[in-house]
């Protein structure tokens, strides 16, 4: 995930907000939440229940992680497919 989001800033918005990112990291601004074994099947299930997006790896191990840990807000830059996902929890409400 890390590096997704690394990339996408710093293709879509350059090094300086990239550069931000990884010090946020590194002051613990922000947690990085592992995939667990557990979500693995649960990625699979929704990689394959929106193959038509694509929605991919990357995308499913968010919605799969934030249904495990009953979380709905979800940071992303990729508003497109997150409108389009079912979440086995509430509503995800999508930020910024």
């Amino acid at each position: 995930m890390v590096t997704e989001v690394s990339y996408l800033l710093g293709s879509r918005l350059g090094v300086d907000p990239e550069v931000r990112f990884l010090g946020d990291l590194a002051a613990g601004n922000f947690i990085v939440e592992p995939v667990a074994a557990s979500d693995w099947m649960r990625i699979a299930e929704l990689v394959a229940r929106y193959a038509d997006l694509p929605l991919g790896t990357v995308d499913a191990s968010v919605v799969a992680v934030a249904e495990r840990l009953g979380i709905n807000d979800i940071a992303t830059l990729d508003r497109p497919h997150f409108t389009v996902v079912k979440s086995n929890i509430n509503a995800m409400n999508l930020l910024p």
